[in-house]
């Protein structure tokens, strides 16, 4: 099973997110937003980043609710904290919370580079569905 493919999108990023649980599901959403929004360059001498872990809760008033604010949680992390996810174990997810324990490093344009300015993750087009015995979800990001 592939984990997330890029759709065509007028003007905006459209990701379609597989899984076999939810778990998976959401793993792979943070997989793709870091593909979407970062490249990660080759080893660089002498590393001058800073490692954070934290353990985070989010909450959606549905499971589609929950990925948006997930998201937008990651989104946060990049744009306003400068950290970078190298680590994303999710602890548990429901149709209306998630835990997660995620490990960061410093953003560095030495180590990473940025491919899309991602602005926003919107709800236009927004699903998440348990198709058969695994999961789907399809997310548009203003860019």
């Amino acid at each position: 099973m592939i984990a997330y493919q890029f759709i065509d999108h007028t003007a905006d990023i459209g990701v379609e997110i597989y899984g076999r649980t939810r778990r998976e599901l959401f793993t792979n959403a943070c997989r793709a937003f870091q593909d979407l929004s970062l490249d990660r360059k080759e080893a660089v001498t002498g590393r001058e980043d800073v490692l954070w872990e934290e353990k985070i809760t989010v909450h959606g008033s549905d499971i589609a609710d929950l990925l948006v604010n997930f998201l937008r949680e990651l989104l946060y992390e990049l744009n306003a904290k400068k950290r970078v996810i190298i680590l994303c174990a999710i602890a548990a997810v429901s149709n209306n919370k998630l835990t997660a324990r995620l490990l960061f490093e410093s953003y560095s344009p030495k180590r990473h580079t940025l491919k899309a300015e991602v602005k926003a993750v919107t709800y236009h087009g927004l699903c998440v569905e348990k198709t058969g015995s695994a999961w789907r979800a399809k997310v548009i990001f203003d860019v």
